[in-house]
């Protein structure tokens, strides 16, 4: 074992001031993970007053200023803000002459590449994106979880191992996406973390519904052994009533569902016929059992011709279309997390340097 005394960071040489804009979730984390990696964050911009105190706490000493004033002063500037204020915030960086040829500008958006900074490299500007696969919190323990924590690097071939050295000094692992793949990646990861959340956030309104003290102690293991076979076997994995075809299951399920929660039957039926497709497509759907199961998703009132209801008794096909559920309408955005205070890991007070 090494006992030799390691340096503490504040004893090391800066090797480059870094800058903030938008003290949003991300921001102060990535800069206070640069920090411990010899790096000296020097300015810092926020609005708001969450803004002001993430940056207190994550990047004490660090002045507030305004985005401008962040690029005049640091040699690498984080541009943390909501994707929808991305282009904008650079466009206006760029036309106000706030951007310094050799300045490395990185943002952390997932949906953007590094195109979306072409007026700041036509500036002179080094331009990398470097969007870590992680939830924040906006608390210290951020810092903590960016150690093995993916990222989405994309940039200039020249940039490429700056972009990569950035990710592991950080303690992330660098993973090249191709400029026109960004949306696709960035669609997959809202698919499974940001839609995770809504699905855990239902299930445990259920089960308090149904009288259930704990559900977060009730399916925390559950959800746990599921993640992990999951991610170890992928489709087959797939357990439950609609991997089994148990039709008559599933129709008590939607009854219950349209009685207690009406607003979560159009994400059942939609996760449960995507489970159909996958389980069949897979072998573990025999297609004997598909029919009766898939005409009552197809259907989504919970009674079907032919099919045993939730008593065990035959059910008429409900003609009622008023009383249909039509899967493919719905609100959610393709990303799901953006609201004004950043839980996409940016403040969406921030962004407007115009």
């Amino acid at each position: 074992m090494n006992t030799t005394p390691q340096p503490d960071p504040k004893d090391r040489p800066a090797r480059l001031t870094v800058g903030v804009v938008g003290a949003g979730r991300v921001g102060p984390a990535l800069a206070a993970s640069l920090q411990l990696a010899g790096h000296r964050p020097v300015a810092v911009s926020g609005v708001s007053d969450a803004s002001r105190r993430r940056a207190a706490e994550l990047l004490p000493d660090v002045p507030l200023v305004s985005p401008a004033e962040v690029l005049q002063r640091a040699e690498l500037v984080l541009l943390t803000v909501p994707d929808d204020a991305l282009p904008g915030l650079v466009t206006g960086l760029a036309e106000t002459g706030s951007v310094r040829p050799g300045q490395l500008l990185v943002h952390t958006s997932g949906r953007y590449g590094a195109r979306v900074l072409d007026p700041a490299l036509r500036a002179g500007a080094l331009p990398l994106a470097l969007h870590p696969v992680m939830t924040f919190t906006g608390t210290p323990v951020d810092v903590q979880r960016l150690a093995g924590c993916s990222f989405g690097v994309t940039a200039p071939e020249e940039l490429r191992l700056a972009a990569e050295a950035l990710v592991i000094e950080m303690g992330g692992e660098p993973e090249w996406i191709a400029e026109d793949k960004r949306p696709l990646y960035h669609a997959a990861l809202a698919l499974g973390a940001n839609h995770l959340v809504t699905l855990v956030a239902q299930s445990m309104e259920l089960l308090r519904t149904a009288g259930v003290e704990a559900p977060d102690r009730m399916l925390g293991p559950l959800l746990g052994a599921s993640l992990d076979n999951a991610l170890r076997s992928g489709d087959a994995a797939l357990t439950g009533p609609v991997a089994r075809g148990d039709a008559g299951t599933v129709a008590a399920h939607i009854v219950e569902l349209r009685a207690h929660a009406p607003q979560a039957v159009a994400g059942y039926l939609a996760m449960a016929r995507a489970t159909a497709d996958r389980a069949l497509d897979h072998g573990l759907l025999k297609a004997e059992l598909a029919e009766d199961l898939l005409v009552v998703l197809a259907d989504g009132t919970g009674g079907t011709s032919g099919t045993a209801g939730p008593e065990g008794t035959t059910r008429a096909t409900d003609t009622d279309s008023t009383d249909r559920t039509d899967s493919t309408t719905g609100t959610d955005d393709p990303d799901g997390t953006d609201d004004p205070d950043g839980t996409d890991g940016t403040d969406g007070t921030e962004g407007d340097a115009r």
